[in-house]
């Protein structure tokens, strides 16, 4: 017959990367609520609580699953409270036990427990031998593990009986936490034994292992020491043959130039201290080399070196307008900024930030004001810059590191008082290597620059005195607390008339002159350079429009070579023989006047575009549909467009139930073309209107505006290239916002003066402007 086995319930604790095995006295440190409210629990219970471990220590509330069944029974013997909540748990391991049910409900974890009756066994053969075994175990153990003082466990190893030394041993020696759970649930003393057997033969051959390789390193260091003595003998007997002063030669040289070098004190004093240092060092050393880098770069970085500006406002504003045609307000604006410099040179402004879309000659600008200024000049590109160690530099521990791009172009310039252009600012990016955003705020902010630290140099480098410039697209992706410390300067685009000027003055003779070819052997008409100005580019700036003409000088330079001929005619009756067939149209207007369909102006990255926005109404229930790849502000003016319409449906003469009954279909052309912002408001407003009402509108007509529900017009950028896309559109009338009246004033391109501006403060203006009075 069997026998009854004990079964109790016990408050239990999940322990995190540990095992206490019965016959241990051990503390431990509780911290969770329920793990305290089971040691309270225990207290009122004779002190008995069930200790289990968790398989995964990182389970903050374990469940059932995620305990092992086989745990100890043990007495809490003393308690102690320390700060911050935790509870420090004196515990005596009685005996084994098994859980057999687990309630989580309560303040703390409970459970049925089986006692596990240890069967007590004679000392028998088998018992004698694997005992022997695992004191052999224990003792190679002691011996290879330098981490035990000697005889340690030998005085808390209990070997009164198998069964207790088993224990002990599972308790007292450092083992992994499966391998300690796996002595705890061998339940027979001879399993016991075999378990720990085949645990510490494996952690004898990790020893064996770990005791090699570490005899490895102390041989290799010996190595390096006696290779460091030989040399050592060496150079003293190269001393006293008369040929080892390359070392002090080479320390003296560092010292005569840093006393030479005129150096900011603290500066002088990392110096001295680096050079101390490579004087006590050996040429062979690793780190001989290092210091000597970083010698080299104080020396050669010009820390007070600095040439005296001499600004001369009418040289300035001569070399300006040679550099450069139109930009009159552009100009303006920097010789105001250079003017405060003359005055006063200790002036801490804002630096300027150039933006405006690609070609307008943003870094051509900061090359001419470094030379009306007479300063150096050095230009950093940040476009794609992810990593902040290309403005701060590498520290110096790590092997090839070198100073930031910062440091290498102040000792590239010489001085100390350069032209710095950070170019496409507003490209700068981020990710796991750093925000070279953040390191680019210590450059730019006057409050902070004069301290500005490399982690190279690890010492002050004062970039009060440079005159920072940068350029940038769009100020939209430039992170605000580095926007706040510019003072933005932006250039437009470039009129028709602009462009031919340019062309003329600079684009052509400078590609002639490249080309090595005189106004003898190559003359292009006024006409011609219009026409590819007009047909074969399209963008802001000018940049396409040079490679245009440098394309036709190419092409003109194989004629003179292989046909002979002493000159070259440019026309446009030729004109195609040089560029082929023309790349651009304008876009036209619509033949007559249609329903449904406005001209929009909107602003790109490479200057204004027409933008034609189509509305279309179906039998349906009232939904409003969007296409053409809108993003969310256009998405978000097109409801606001048509939440008017229908607030105006009365004064409008819109029956009431027509919003019920259709459905509208919103397009703007190129879908493949990613369009966004408020500016399309009032053109979607009267593409809707005249969609609903059936009346037409004006073809010759173009507009640009906010709308808000309430009908009112709000102002918009980019006004310039907006106009410049209607005028090429051919269009007659522009309605813009009466917030931007000012901005008309200070257009002066005879194109943009054949437009006729309206100005209109709400929707009833647009829609009185736009439409056609009678009916279809």
């Amino acid at each position: 017959m069997g026998i009854d086995k004990k079964v109790e319930s016990f408050p239990i604790i999940a322990l995190r990367d540990l095992v206490i095995f019965p016959h241990m006295v051990t503390h431990f440190d509780a911290g969770r609520s329920k793990s305290i409210k089971a040691i309270e629990e225990a207290e009122m219970q004779e002190g008995k609580v069930f200790l289990l471990s968790q398989k995964d220590a990182n389970k903050e509330e374990p469940e059932e699953e995620d305990l092992f069944t086989i745990g100890t029974i043990a007495t809490v013997k003393q308690i102690l409270r320390l700060p911050g909540g935790i509870v420090r748990v004196l515990v005596e391991g009685e005996q084994r036990g098994r859980l057999l049910s687990f309630d989580n409900s309560g303040s703390f974890l409970q459970g049925e427990v089986e006692w596990i009756e240890e069967e007590e066994e004679e000392n028998s053969v088998e018992i004698e031998a694997l005992m022997r075994m695992v004191e052999e175990d224990v003792s190679e153990y002691v011996q290879r593990n330098n981490k035990l003082f000697p005889g340690l466990l030998d005085s808390v190893i209990d070997k009164s009986n198998p069964s207790t030394y088993a224990d002990t041993i599972g308790g007292y020696i450092d083992l992994q936490l499966e391998n300690s759970q796996k002595i705890l649930e061998a339940i027979t003393i001879p399993e016991r034994l075999i378990v720990i057997h085949e645990v510490l033969s494996k952690e004898l051959e990790i020893l064996a292992i770990e005791n090699q390789i570490d005899q490895k390193v102390k041989d290799q260091m010996t190595q390096a020491q006696k290779e460091y003595y030989l040399k050592e003998q060496i150079r003293v007997i190269r001393d006293e043959l008369g040929e080892g002063d390359d070392e002090e030669d080479q320390v003296q040289e560092y010292r005569t130039k840093l006393e030479e070098k005129d150096l900011p004190e603290e500066v002088r004093e990392k110096a001295e201290k680096e050079l101390r240092k490579l004087s006590r060092m050996n040429m062979s050393s690793p780190e001989y080399a290092g210091i000597t880098n970083y010698l080299d770069w104080v020396l050669d970085l010009p820390w007070l070196e600095g040439e005296e500006e001499n600004i001369q406002i009418e040289k300035a504003r001569r070399i300006l307008d040679e550099d450069h045609y139109g930009l009159k307000e552009v100009k303006e604006r920097i010789l105001e900024f250079i003017a405060v410099r003359k005055r006063s040179e200790k002036s801490k402004g804002p630096n300027l930030c150039l933006v405006g879309p690609p070609g307008v000659g943003k870094t051509s600008i900061a090359r001419s004001i470094a030379r009306a200024l007479d300063k150096e000049y050095v230009r950093m590109s940040l476009g794609g810059i992810t990593d902040e160690s290309e403005i701060r530099g590498h520290r110096r521990t790590y092997i090839g590191s070198m100073p930031g791009r910062v440091i290498t172009l102040m000792k590239q310039a010489g001085e100390n008082n350069p032209l710095f252009l950070l170019d496409e600012i507003d490209k700068v990016g981020n990710d796991y290597k750093g925000d070279p955003a953040s390191g680019l705020l210590e450059v730019l902010d006057p409050a902070q620059n004069n301290t500005f630290t490399d982690r190279f140099m690890e010492v002050p480098f004062d970039l009060s005195n440079v005159f920072f410039l940068t350029t940038a697209n769009t100020t939209r992706t430039i992170p605000s607390p580095l926007l706040d410390r510019m003072e933005v300067i932006e250039i437009g685009g470039y009129t028709p008339e602009e462009k031919f000027h340019i062309a003329k003055r600079y684009l052509v003779p400078r590609n002639a002159q490249e080309a090595n070819i005189s106004e003898e052997e190559f003359q292009i008409s006024d006409n011609a350079i219009r026409t590819i100005i007009d047909y074969y580019t399209r963008e802001a700036g000018v940049r396409n429009l040079d490679k245009e003409i440098a394309k036709i000088i190419r092409k003109i330079s194989l004629e003179l070579l292989e046909k002979n001929i002493s000159s070259v005619s440019i026309s446009n009756r030729n004109l195609s023989k040089y560029l082929g067939k023309k790349k651009y149209l304008f876009d036209l207007m619509e033949e007559k006047d249609t329903v449904g369909f406005v001209n929009g102006l909107a602003w790109t990255a490479v200057g204004g575009v027409t933008l034609g926005i189509e509305v279309n109404i179906t039998p349906g229930k009232g939904r409003l549909k969007l296409t053409g790849k809108l993003g969310e502000v256009m998405k978000e003016s097109a409801q606001a467009a048509l939440t008017y319409i229908w607030s105006k449906e009365e004064e409008l003469g819109i029956d009431s139930e027509y919003k019920d009954k259709h459905d509208i279909h919103i397009h703007i052309p190129e879908g493949a073309t990613p369009k966004d912002g408020p500016s399309a408001g009032i053109t979607m407003a009267t593409a809707l209107y005249s969609a609903i009402s059936g009346r037409k509108v004006r073809r010759d007509i173009a507009m640009t505006g906010e709308i808000t529900l309430r009908g009112r017009v709000l102002g918009i950028g980019g006004l310039k290239e907006k106009l410049l896309a209607a005028h090429r559109m051919g269009i007659k009338k522009v309605i813009i916002p009466k917030e931007n009246e000012s901005d008309i004033k200070e257009l002066d391109s005879p194109s943009l003066s054949k437009l006729e501006i309206v100005t209109v403060e709400s929707m009833e203006e647009v829609l009185r402007e736009a439409i056609r009075r009678e009916n279809p």
